[in-house]
């Protein structure tokens, strides 16, 4: 049997960052990533699917140490819009300060991942690609140790066991089930946490390519997470996708007809293919869909993309077990502002650090430190829209142009545009207020029986 200091079950950017940081600090280190062919990738790597934009004040919260390479730089961002059915919001900054000089960029998600796997290797991080974990054993009497068997019979041992299967928690949900009452891993069950995404690689008429911005459109489809996006890439290539709730039952939703993507024979929610078909005829009426080619060799699957997302509740680590969960499979990202690269590599390599260093147990505070502002807006966002219809994205975006940024809402620009100013603003300090401590978290470390 093997024996390392720190092994790391999945092998994307949470993964991959705290291989490095646990190698960088001198621990023996593995990262386990069962692999998945891709079109523009030569050999097995993670799951890469994402819409994959990074806005400035993102790369802070990375704290990589270093640039990232221009070769995974698609575009240079300098906007971003928001787009109701009758209004439109444009920004131009975060609002939050950052040391990247431009609203952020979008990136070619698998050259990331294979730059932050070669970064982990080149600090000393083994990987193992191809096979994946069958199992977890966790022996708890004295020092905790994790043996970890692989598809290949391969077993190895571990003193620190970093989680970072992504939102799926295809191994987290099995080794912390042991340690949570069933009411708590019932909040966890993928299929109600989740979201699932769509995208397509599709070539753009060279006049309606916009290469500076990303494009959002709400009040499109029913979900109050639900929305439509366009990311710009090379040349004229645009990522076209959506996020939206897993089983969500059309016959739940009201008001159907205000939903410029439903249709009034649909009997099921449309499929994501139908979903971004019909919306290209929509905000593009003038073109027909054969303008905009699927590029069938990029991407997963002859040109497109399906993924899940992570809620926007995360949740604490059973440390005492020296077992840290990062990323996706804790919750971090957020299917509310589409994916959270920064969140999860921030998160990864706290983990890693704190395991080299034998310090686990601070593992908690430290994640809620550097990123519980991020998380905890998210949340209140989330919860702020929660069964908004399409007239009420309109009213947000009519609004809120003055007064919302990232960093949440402003208040002198609330308070000074009247009544519904004030209403929006009372709302966010109030959520705000509810989601102080880390309470915006869903599973406590206190919840867990070790």
């Amino acid at each position: 049997m093997n024996h390392v200091d720190v092994a790391i079950v999945g092998g994307g950017p949470a993964g991959s960052s705290a291989g490095y940081a646990a190698a960088s600090e001198g621990a023996d280190t593995v990262v386990i990533e069962k692999g998945v062919p891709r079109a523009d990738r030569e050999g097995l790597g993670p799951d890469s699917t994402d819409a994959a934009g990074i806005l400035d004040y993102w790369v802070d919260i990375m704290d990589l140490g270093e640039p990232i390479p221009e070769h995974v730089k698609h575009r240079e961002l300098h906007a971003a819009e928001f787009i109701g059915p009758s209004e439109t919001l444009e920004l131009t900054e975060t609002g939050i300060d950052a040391t990247y000089p431009n609203f952020g960029f979008t990136m070619h998600r698998a050259r990331f991942d294979d730059w932050l796997r070669e970064r982990a290797e080149s600090a000393g991080a083994e990987y193992r690609v191809g096979t994946s974990v069958a199992d977890v054993e966790s022996e708890l009497t004295g020092a905790p140790s994790h043996t970890l068997t692989l598809r290949d019979g391969t077993e190895i041992e571990a003193d620190h066991l970093i989680l970072a299967d992504g939102p799926q928690r295809t191994i987290t949900g099995r080794v912390i089930e042991r340690w949570l009452p069933d009411d708590r891993m019932e909040r966890l069950e993928t299929r109600r946490t989740n979201h699932i995404a769509y995208q397509e690689y599709r070539e753009m008429p060279e006049e309606l390519f916009e290469n500076d911005r990303i494009k959002f459109w709400w009040g499109y489809m029913p979900g109050h997470t639900a929305y439509p996006w366009v990311f710009p890439n090379d040349g004229s290539v645009a990522r076209i996708g959506l996020t939206m709730p897993i089983d969500l039952d059309i016959d739940s939703v009201e008001h159907r007809d205000s939903y410029r993507l439903l249709r009034p024979e649909d009997e099921r929610i449309p499929q994501g293919r139908v979903y971004l078909e019909r919306l290209i005829e929509t905000v593009y009426p003038e073109y027909e869909l054969d303008d905009f080619p699927i590029l069938e060799d990029r991407g997963k699957a002859r040109g497109t993309e399906t993924y899940p997302i992570s809620s926007t509740r995360p949740i604490e680590s059973p440390t005492r077990a020296n077992v840290a969960i990062v990323g996706g499979a804790m919750g971090a990202t957020s299917a509310f502002h589409e994916g959270g690269d920064h969140v999860a590599i921030r998160t990864g390599a706290i983990a890693g650090r704190l395991a080299a260093l034998g310090a686990m147990r601070a593992y908690n505070a430290e994640w809620h430190r550097a990123i519980g502002s991020e998380i905890r807006r998210n949340c209140i966002f989330a919860d702020m829209v929660d069964g908004y219809e399409p007239d009420d994205w309109d009213r947000l975006f009519g609004l809120a142009g003055n007064i919302v940024s990232a960093d949440g809402i402003r208040p002198r620009e609330a308070l000074q545009s009247g009544w519904a100013g004030t209403k929006l603003f009372a709302a966010y300090t109030w959520r705000k207020f509810g989601h102080r401590n880390g309470r915006y978290a869903q599973v406590f470390e206190d919840a867990y029986s070790v």
